[in-house]
């Protein structure tokens, strides 16, 4: 238990067991040590300390346990376990062949790394962490309304979601068009899929024109119509005295939406005058979860150095990331020049959830803050229903779901390309978007979990677990740029053209101990310097005016009237005066 015993657990983190075991470390060999699991955690330590290696693995991130080799296996460490996880990398343990040694670790491992499968909680609910600020409040849709401007002569917020009963995936605060009646909402939403009608995500202070979000149309193969629908979507478009067209991005590519029809889904045909139909061409979950599989292939444990760019090519990866980029930048374009949009893919929580919040990003400074980000992630993901509990599998042990998909994860590499080249435009760093990855997987907080707002009100997720920015909130300092230079109106339209793309290394393949240990940018290193040395100068000066400020009185009283009335400048003229380096 000495190796073990400097292990820090989380309040409410509780040890289940430990044993002797030899990690096989891609890079450094069989590496022997100790293993700990904790209902939140594997941690591994090396005992020779010549080979320090220490892993700490959060159990969400487990996607698939398995045992490696049998009773009679022969060769050196060919008997244990081989563990494949959701963060880009796999690991792999060996065992002594006696007596079923791996039989108490592998069934414990595959209990806590899989709690709901096995009838018990995620880790979240067990989690007693305490932070000074509450994260949940950070979004209310309300006052996330009124910041945009809503309600207005144009548009109306409704509560009639307030028991999920017009749609179960929805949030219970909706804003539609000022002049549908709520009895054209249900009419409406009996020809959209999941019930998810059209409403508005974000509008245009200047030109009022709208982001609408919705899922597809139920037209089928007979091709069917709604009046209702029809009408609703022209309200929509009246609503913006710009808008000549509304303009339908529909996320898909053109022969998925009509294959969608065979499932009685389909697109908005001829019969939606005053509209245009656009088709994105982004691919579903599957293309993009295999993908990524790829991409793992050729990133860990090495990466194929021999044919790297043809092998990245082959992945396909940075091609979808420049699909619905550029989406996203015609969705925001279109709403520049005043013209309102509506967007759908099949259900509208996956690709649609892309392509409104990067657009939101590209048009809002607001969501380019720290705090603004927050509400984004909580406004158009969490509360609008991606299928965070479906996409990601936490806590279930069926590792080959078809529902499983890096929806989310292609949307912050997304915003981590516009990071790149926008250094100046985002008030959070790179560590934030790592930090949102990481605990996308963990089950540490409540903030991912789930698939919508009624399954989290069931669970009663706001008030037994922790949310995320919580963590985030309590020392915003590790994750703010230096660089961020607030610019209130700026539009940002990012390159999406793959000369201008690259693979987000410190994310997928930071678990190469080459990229790893790679130092901070030295720029923003020197950067970070400069302003601690800024910020100290500036604590001395005004040391300085206090202690000048006193001798000065002390000096005004003992003197004559006259020599009062040229008294030094004050403590803030002197500041105006200083010059530092920056």
């Amino acid at each position: 238990m000495e190796l073990l015993a400097d292990v820090s657990l989380l309040p409410g983190e509780d040890r289940i067991t430990d044993q002797e075991i030899i990690y096989m470390c891609p890079f450094s060999g069989a590496v022997k040590g100790k293993v700990l699991i904790t209902n939140y955690r594997l941690y591994f330590k090396s005992s020779d300390a010549e080979v320090p290696v220490a892993l700490d693995v959060p159990l969400g991130v487990i996607s698939r346990v398995e045992k490696m080799g049998g009773a009679s296996s022969r060769g050196e460490n060919s008997y244990g376990l081989d563990i494949t996880c959701k963060d880009m990398r796999n690991l792999r343990f060996a065992l002594k062949q006696e007596g079923h040694s791996r039989r108490g670790i592998f069934e414990t491992l595959f209990r806590f790394a899989f709690p709901l499968s096995h009838g018990l909680p995620l880790f979240a609910y067990s989690n007693q962490e305490k932070y000074a600020e509450n994260g949940w409040n950070i979004y209310k849709a309300m006052e996330e309304f009124r910041r945009q401007g809503l309600p207005n002569n144009k548009w109306r917020i409704t509560f009639i979601n307030r028991s999920y009963e017009l749609c179960d995936t929805y949030p219970t605060v909706l804003a539609v068009p000022f002049k549908c009646k709520e009895d054209d909402l249900k009419r409406v939403a009996a020809f959209r899929s999941r019930g998810r009608i059209p409403v508005l995500s974000w509008i245009h202070r200047e030109n009022q024109a709208v982001i609408v979000r919705c899922s597809q149309p139920l037209v089928g193969m007979s091709g069917k119509r709604n009046k209702d629908d029809e009408r609703y979507l022209d309200l929509i478009r009246e609503a913006n005295d710009t808008t000549k067209k509304l303009t339908i991005y529909d996320a898909r590519p053109n022969v998925n939406a009509v294959a969608n029809k065979a499932t009685g889904g389909g697109y908005e045909g001829d019969e939606y005058l005053n509209a245009e139909l656009v088709f994105l061409d982004i691919q579903n979950i599957h293309v993009m979860r295999e993908s990524l599989k790829k991409l793992k292939d050729i990133v860990y444990p090495h990466v194929e150095e021999s044919h790297w760019l043809s092998s990245l090519e082959s992945t396909h990866w940075l091609e979808h990331i420049k699909l619905v980029l550029s989406g996203a930048i015609q969705v925001a374009d279109k709403v520049c020049s005043g013209n309102s949009v509506l967007v759908h893919c099949s259900d509208g929580w996956d690709r649609t959830a892309q392509l409104t919040s990067l657009a939101m990003l590209m048009l809002d400074s607001h969501y380019r803050t720290l705090r603004g980000f927050q509400v984004l992630i909580e406004k158009e993901w969490i509360s609008f229903g991606h299928k965070f509990a479906s996409r990601i599998g936490h806590g279930d042990k069926n590792h080959a779901d078809q529902d499983r998909s890096p929806i989310f994860v292609q949307f912050i590499d997304c915003v981590w390309q516009m990071t790149r080249q926008f250094p100046t435009a985002f008030e959070f760093n790179e560590h934030l978007l790592l930090t949102i990855l990481d605990h996308l997987y963990s089950c540490r907080f409540g903030t991912f979990l789930y698939n919508c707002e009624s399954v989290r009100d069931h669970h009663e997720l706001r008030t037994k677990t922790v949310s995320l920015w919580s963590l985030v909130n309590s020392k915003m300092d590790i994750y703010l740029n230096p660089f961020y230079t607030p610019e209130s109106g700026q539009v940002l339209y990012p390159v999406a053209s793959m000369r201008h793309l690259e693979l987000w290394v410190t994310y997928y393949i930071r678990w190469n101990p080459r990229i790893r240990h790679q130092q901070q940018s030295p720029v923003e290193q020197r950067y970070k310097e400069l302003l601690a040395l800024r910020e100290e100068y500036l604590k001395k000066l005004e040391q300085l005016q206090l202690s000048d400020s006193s001798s000065s009185c002390q000096l005004a009283n003992s003197s004559t009237p006259n020599t009062t009335s040229s008294t030094a400048s004050t403590p803030s003229q002197q500041y105006t005066h200083l010059h530092t380096p920056l």
